[in-house]
């Protein structure tokens, strides 16, 4: 096996257990993992490793705090080798995708979609043994995280630009401001008359002290800028969700996180545009086919559930 640098240099590998190993490396995301998939010892994963980025003279993983990201250098190799390992398996006797199918899906995105739409929508796929890792987080960073190669697949809050990365539309999330019953007896009738005036007395808890979901419900439904601060802020929208149930105040949330309570009466939609706000998820991964087939399925199957969130 031969592989060509960036240069067009031809780099001879010879030992096809250093390609084994480093495909388990890659398709699995950490040296750990891999020594786990080969039933070798971390160690001994980390010594081939080394020896084979001798062999090509370049650089294969970045070393991270929890695993490594492929360079690109690996991810050329990966393409190259990963057919013909896979033939050599199964002319072997072994089942040709035995490393993909054991190697985690790693998947990452809102905490709050993750929780409340994702994880049930997987749950077949995890019962059927695929394995899944999960990281909440904002999207920027993860976006680049993805591009580093720590994730298979990231839930984004907006389509990421460029060409390093592919999107597509998964699901839309609406906006709706919302109350616990206390509040609204007191300001829902009032709002239709006065417009957003009638809110002042009632807090505001919210997600961020720069209020981003609360703006730019006020720009796009109100056409006014809301300049008032949040009595209550919680980095979590399980949070603002709970603080309102319970009569903080009066929030603006996506409608699939408060569903169940609204249905209960536990909260009140204090306003019901014609046009309210609406911001598109994206379904982002690296551009090409994945190495591991259980990303596709992860991926076909958040596409058929995203439309009902």
């Amino acid at each position: 096996m031969r592989h060509r640098d960036s240069d067009g240099a031809v780099q001879p590998v010879a030992d096809l257990n250093l390609l084994r190993t480093f495909l388990a490396v890659h398709r699995s995301g950490s040296f750990t993992a891999a020594a786990g998939l080969l039933s070798l010892s971390q160690p001994t994963v980390t010594t081939q490793i080394r020896a084979l980025e001798r062999q090509t003279g370049r650089e294969l993983f970045e070393r991270l705090p929890r695993g490594v990201a492929p360079t690109a250098v690996a991810d050329d190799l990966a393409a190259r080798v990963a057919g013909p390992l896979d033939a050599l398996a199964a002319v072997a006797g072994h089942e040709a995708a035995s490393h993909e199918r054991t190697a985690p899906v790693h998947l990452a995105g809102p905490a709050e979609l993750l929780c409340a739409r994702v994880l049930p929508a997987l749950a077949p796929l995890a019962a059927e043994g695929v394995r899944l890792r999960v990281s909440p987080g904002l999207t920027e960073p993860l976006l680049d995280e993805l591009r580093a190669g720590r994730h298979d697949l990231v839930i984004a809050t907006f389509r990421p630009r460029g060409r390093a990365l592919t999107a597509v539309p998964l699901t839309d999330e609406e906006f709706v401001l919302v109350a616990a019953p206390v509040w609204a007896d007191r300001v829902k009738e009032r709002l239709a008359l006065e417009g957003p005036a009638a809110l002042y007395p009632v807090p505001l808890v919210a997600y961020a002290e720069d209020l981003p979901i609360a703006r730019r419900y006020w720009r796009h439904v109100f056409g006014a800028r809301l300049s008032r601060p949040a009595a209550v802020t919680v980095p979590d929208l399980r949070g603002v969700l709970a603080a309102v149930v319970a009569g903080a105040g009066f929030s603006v949330l996506p409608r699939y996180l408060c569903h169940a309570e609204l249905a209960s009466g536990a909260l009140v939609s204090l306003h019901e545009p014609e046009d309210p706000p609406i911001n598109t998820g994206y379904l982002v991964q690296r551009p090409g086919r994945p190495d591991n087939p259980d990303v596709t399925r992860v991926r076909d199957l958040l596409i058929e559930a995203g439309p009902a969130w």
